[in-house]
């Protein structure tokens, strides 16, 4: 039986760069760490936000250094470059330099909203995002206070192509009980379409993926959301259909009004 491969598309690996490992030393521990749950593909995805300004080439510096590392030390992980873009630095970005911080070089960009309880703008800057030809990825909205609150505009983004990328973590109450439910409501509500470990480190923020989906029960849902869809975005393909028989997806009562 021909095992499948596990990509993990949203993951602080380089180092010195961000709020994830200090050292080189560290991400290759990150990496072994991740080799060792079963994650063949990681895509580094430091932050670019008013705190870390990152830019493309940084980024693809330190992506070049860490694999050296990796092979040289044997450990069976690819990594590629990627960001993930806090949607309120985004008036701060270039459009080439946006252009160069696609996941794995493509058209996807991972993109991180707001924690705060409300964020008026969002709906309005992802959708210019669209008209500019990016495709989107949404980083963690089960731990946003805004998404937390509005499940209804989370159903209108993702019927207008924006995807929705859970932390594994979440599945499993790292982050608390409230984010927990709101992981497992996105799951019932079909609001799901890939799992990353958002791993920051070997303690703390590990790389976990295909343990923390079997124990939230989305086993059947495992290679969709770790390596059929991750696949097609990395390749810009069209997204795979979700298996047969996936979570229900239900919709609010209520219409999205723009």
């Amino acid at each position: 039986m021909v095992s499948r491969q596990v990509i993990d598309l949203h993951c602080h690996v380089l180092p010195g760069i961000d709020d994830g490992p200090e050292t080189i030393e560290e991400s290759v521990a990150l990496a072994r760490a991740a080799a060792a749950a079963g994650i063949d593909t990681l895509v580094a995805t430091p932050h670019v936000a008013a705190r870390y300004p990152n830019d493309a080439d940084t980024i693809a510096r330190l992506v070049a250094e860490v694999a050296a590392r990796l092979e040289q030390e044997a450990i069976p992980v690819r990594v590629l470059a990627g960001a993930e873009i806090a949607i309120t630095h985004l008036p701060e970005l270039d459009p080439q330099e946006l252009s160069r911080l696609g996941l794995g070089g493509g058209r996807w960009l991972l993109v991180e909203p707001p924690f705060s309880p409300v964020a008026p703008g969002l709906p309005n800057s992802l959708q210019e995002l669209q008209r500019h030809g990016h495709r989107l990825v949404l980083a963690h909205p089960e731990r946003s206070g805004a998404l937390q609150r509005d499940h209804e505009l989370l159903h209108a983004l993702a019927d207008s192509g924006v995807l929705m990328s859970i932390t594994a973590g979440s599945l499993v109450g790292r982050f608390g009980g409230e984010v927990r439910r709101q992981a497992l409501a996105l799951a019932r509500e079909g609001l799901i379409h890939n799992v990353t470990s958002d791993a920051h480190d070997t303690r703390n923020r590990v790389p976990e993926l295909t343990e923390a989906i079997a124990q939230a029960g989305l086993q059947p849902l495992a290679e969709w959301l770790t390596t059929l869809v991750p696949a097609a975005i990395l390749a810009d393909e069209p997204i795979p259909p979700a298996p047969a028989n996936p979570p229900r997806r239900s919709r609010p009562k209520r219409l999205w009004r723009r």
